[in-house]
């Protein structure tokens, strides 16, 4: 049985729902739709087998996602978002631009995930993105932003196309700086999408 705050309190409820490890991260994979448990798996590096199904069954069990049997011939059970669970969308997105401002580059040592791009431009930019089609291309990695809504890989006449690699994203958003990607297009509808990208700020560091 998972710990509770045994607070009254709106917070205190909200993270007993949903504040244990790799809840949110659950939550986020299946913000973009049903997924099998392997599924999952491959795109939780790190998370054990036994915590994925416990919080499964503990998010389930909460009403926050729920299991389905898709129809014949694929028959697979696939885990979804409740209308409850996808209400946490605003909230995972303000804790993601949260986060972004004191995230820092990624590393060399840092695995990125498939469907790593689209994910960071869903729960960071897409929601304050100007009208407009957008393309980025990273490695083997391919997502796109149409009118505020990302797209999973390349689409059809981008006004704007970005490559380079993880590191030139990151300084394309957070510094603002072009010279570690190349870019194809509308020069100032890109530079329109980084007006409302979240600027960075230094972590604080305790004495």
């Amino acid at each position: 049985m998972p710990k509770r705050y045994e607070q009254y309190c709106p917070m205190a409820h909200a993270l007993d729902l949903v504040g244990d490890r790799w809840a949110l991260l659950v939550i986020r994979e299946l913000m973009h739709g049903a997924k099998r448990y392997t599924d999952l798996v491959d795109r939780l590096p790190g998370i054990g087998t036994n915590i994925l199904a416990t919080r499964l069954r503990d998010l389930e069990g909460n009403g926050i996602v729920a299991r389905r049997v898709l129809p014949p011939p694929a028959a697979s059970k696939v885990y979804e978002l409740t209308d409850y669970g996808r209400g946490l969308r605003p909230a995972m997105r303000e804790l993601a631009l949260w986060g972004a401002r004191s995230l820092g580059p990624p590393s060399v040592q840092e695995e990125l995930f498939d469907g790593w791009l689209g994910n960071a431009m869903d729960t960071v930019i897409a929601s304050l993105a100007p009208p407009g089609r957008f393309e980025f291309r990273v490695g083997n990695e391919v997502a796109s932003l149409v009118d505020g809504e990302v797209v999973d890989g390349p689409i059809d006449d981008p006004q704007v196309v970005v490559e380079g690699d993880a590191q030139g994203i990151y300084s394309l958003f957070v510094d603002r700086c072009l010279d570690l990607v190349t870019v194809t297009g509308d020069h100032d509808l890109l530079a329109q999408l980084l007006d409302v990208a979240p600027p960075r700020i230094e972590q604080p560091v305790q004495a």
